[in-house]
């Protein structure tokens, strides 16, 4: 009886707003099994059934901190009851959503939440819940809710197919805080590479993440969340190249904004199309390499910056790369032969230039195609050999840059199957 008084006037206490810290007094209860969720939410009685909003608000965020603090506790009985309780409270008043939220987030996080009601908890939640009415903090619990179900019940969400990655595209739609963009790209993220049904919203989840790139934020002085604009770039960068389904989007945006004036941009786009390089094959290449191998190609040729010129050097390595990998189907056309058909016609007559403005950028650009592989390396010497040889021959004096500049071509043949090749050092010219 004394124990129920207490838990009666702790209740009353923090409903009234006399006492913020009854939540831990009454979680340290339920941890140390002097009594239950259950009986707390016997204790707050009226209150949750109170005709006042704002009173039930109090009573439900009560027992939300309660949760967040003991959820580890549950018994499996209790966080199914408390998962149906909360599921309902979400069509109540909206002043009560964010702790609700707080609540769903806390039995999200529940090792024994009963099986079925993960898949009912994202059902309200995406067909009760405008998340882009609420407070940066209650979307972030929605974003904790879905990860957090991710975690633990990924074969119970996927019974959803289509409509789980429909939802959250509805979720994330106009998201604009960094803390919750990171939570909400590591979830799109893990709906590509776990192998969620995307159904037709392919091009739609790709379209609520691209919209960021490239991203632009600097963070305000003193921020105390740490988040830096690398670590958001990073996050967008793994999602976009998560699937080579995103190819047909994600190569146009790139193509597009390597022709921007910002440097930026065209760093992030250089190295994000050196990412998915690694899964692209012949099938999503195919279409784009030559307005691939433009952009590059003028970036090498003009651009007044070394990082960005290195960025190039790498893309267009990474695309030889993965044609190399591309399997060469007896009726169909090499593209790794065709690429490097048009590198060489666009290279190889400036190495012969009198002026050499374009000799070391030319050398740069047949280095770096040439060291992917064997084939690249024997397609591009076996041009560029003889003209070496021409070259040679017709000028009895050779400078040393030159010099430098023809070794530099062959060095991936000799470097062997296929150390990285230094492209780094300008000979003087």
């Amino acid at each position: 009886m004394a124990a129920d008084m207490r838990l009666l006037g702790l209740v009353e206490e923090f409903v009234s707003g006399l006492q913020d810290g009854a939540a831990k007094d009454l979680a340290t209860g339920v941890i140390d099994g002097k009594c239950t969720a259950l009986e707390i939410v016997e204790a707050l009685g009226k209150c949750l059934t109170n005709s006042e909003p704002r009173t039930r608000s109090r009573g439900i965020q009560l027992l939300s901190q309660v949760l967040l603090l003991s959820y580890s506790s549950l018994k499996q009985k209790e966080v199914e009851a408390l998962a149906i309780f909360y599921i309902d409270r979400l069509k109540d008043h909206y002043i009560i959503t964010p702790y609700v939220l707080q609540g769903l987030k806390a039995l999200s996080m529940s090792s024994v939440l009963p099986e079925g009601l993960a898949v009912i908890m994202l059902k309200a939640l995406f067909q009760e819940v405008h998340v882009q009415s609420l407070m940066q903090s209650d979307r972030h619990s929605v974003y904790s809710i879905i990860s957090n179900l991710m975690d633990t019940r990924e074969q119970e969400l996927k019974t959803l197919e289509a409509d789980f990655t429909f939802g959250f595209i509805q979720a994330m739609d106009g998201e604009k805080d960094p803390r919750n963009l990171l939570m909400a790209f590591q979830i799109s993220r893990d709906i590509v590479v776990n192998n969620y049904e995307l159904g037709n919203f392919v091009e739609e989840l790709f379209e609520i993440t691209s919209c960021y790139f490239p991203i632009d934020f600097t963070p305000p002085p003193n921020d105390p969340h740490g988040i830096s604009q690398e670590e958001l770039v990073l996050s967008l960068r793994s999602v976009l190249t998560a699937t080579p389904r995103f190819a047909e989007f994600l190569l146009p945006l790139l193509i597009e904004k390597l022709d921007s004036d910002v440097q930026s941009a065209k760093v992030d786009s250089l190295r994000t199309l050196t990412a998915c390089c690694r899964d692209y094959r012949k099938k999503e290449l195919k279409e784009f390499l030559p307005a691939l191998w433009h952009s590059i190609r003028r970036e090498v040729f003009q651009t007044a910056s070394e990082k960005i010129e290195t960025e190039g050097l790498a893309a267009l390595q990474a695309l030889s790369t993965s044609l190399s990998k591309s399997v060469i189907d007896a009726d169909a056309e090499d593209s790794l032969d065709t690429f490097l058909d048009n590198v060489l016609q666009d290279c190889k007559h400036h190495l012969c230039e009198p002026d050499m403005k374009l000799v070391w950028p030319s050398a740069k650009l047949l280095q770096a195609a040439a060291s992917a592989s064997y084939r690249a390396c024997s397609k591009i010497n076996s041009c560029i050999f003889p003209l070496l040889l021409e070259q040679f021959n017709k000028h009895k004096q050779v400078k040393e840059g030159n010099m430098e500049t023809y070794l530099g071509l062959i060095m991936p043949c000799v470097k062997g199957p296929f150390g990285t090749v230094s492209i780094e050092s300008r000979p003087v010219l």
